[in-house]
């Protein structure tokens, strides 16, 4: 086996430590009162600026295929504005690992919007998927596997909406890493505003609190832009069956960075139902690149 360039890995290795632990500043944010929806609208109105500034010349790519990008965009808008919102509000690890039930969700959608022929490898990571979920939301209580909380939905709606948007990101080969990033920079910022009538913050309170808060929503908007160039970076260079195992890191570093930061620890429960779940993104994973060779 030859070994792994250190530069690239390192570069995965970094995206997918910097995804473990960007809930914790949307909690910061949400401290000093801007919900998810308002702190989203900053950290991405960042992103994209920063990000058109880099790539100005890549918007004309997005506008060979405009409502391709707008429902990537949107999908995966409405994807993080779900997942920021979840993490605000319940267990970072359990929202986390609901949302590492996308490999789920991405089986049949692959099958009905791209025609993928689902065969049995498809089968049994959706096998696996459910089995996890099943484990991780069991209530003996309630006598069925569903969602506690509002947080635990949203991270299933997280996982959706995510697998729907990197479909739809595999119908667009054409389109380079980049433009497709700011594609989903522009959806995040503007699920975010679209959901800003309904925000719990006052348009008020958050024009209020913005200034004061500018030194957490400008670096985290920076910072997501560091994160995807950094992965895109490793994963054109680390072959696939290999960058989905270093992509799990973010799972440990999530774990460790809710245990420290904000003081949550996981039943044995969870930890199993949590060790399908990332079991069956692995399967698809290594499914999908060895299907690519």
């Amino acid at each position: 086996m030859p070994p792994l360039p250190s530069l690239p890995v390192a570069s995965l290795l970094v995206g997918a430590s910097l995804w473990g632990v960007v809930w914790y500043p949307y909690r910061v944010l949400g401290a000093a009162g801007l919900d998810g929806a308002w702190a989203s609208a900053l950290t991405y109105g960042v992103a994209l600026l920063a990000g058109s500034a880099l790539f100005l010349g890549h918007w004309r790519d997005v506008m060979r295929a405009p409502w391709a990008c707008l429902a990537m965009g949107l999908a995966i808008g409405w994807s993080n504005l779900a997942y920021v919102i979840g993490v605000l509000e319940g267990e970072v690890m359990r929202v986390l690992l609901l949302f590492y039930l996308a490999p789920l969700w991405t089986v049949p959608l692959a099958h009905f919007l791209l025609g993928e022929r689902l065969d049995g490898r498809g089968a049994l990571v959706m096998a696996i998927a459910v089995a996890g979920a099943a484990v991780m939301l069991w209530h003996p209580e309630k006598g069925a596997p569903w969602p506690a909380a509002r947080a635990e939905w949203l991270g299933v709606a997280a996982g959706f909406l995510f697998a729907l948007g990197n479909v739809l990101v595999r119908s667009l080969p054409q389109l380079r890493d980049t433009t497709k990033s700011l594609a989903i920079w522009a959806g995040v910022t503007a699920a975010a505003i679209l959901f800003l009538p309904w925000a719990p913050t006052t348009t008020e309170a958050a024009l209020r609190l913005a200034p004061r808060t500018w030194d957490v929503w400008v670096p985290v908007g920076l910072a997501l832009v560091a994160m995807s160039l950094a992965l895109q970076y490793g994963l054109t260079r680390v072959p696939a069956n290999r960058a989905i195992v270093i992509l799990l890191f973010e799972l440990v570093v999530a774990a460790f960075a809710a245990y420290w930061l904000a003081g949550e620890t996981l039943r044995m429960q969870d930890w199993i139902g949590g060790g399908l779940i990332v079991a069956a993104s692995l399967a698809s994973g290594l499914g999908k690149a060895r299907a690519e060779k």
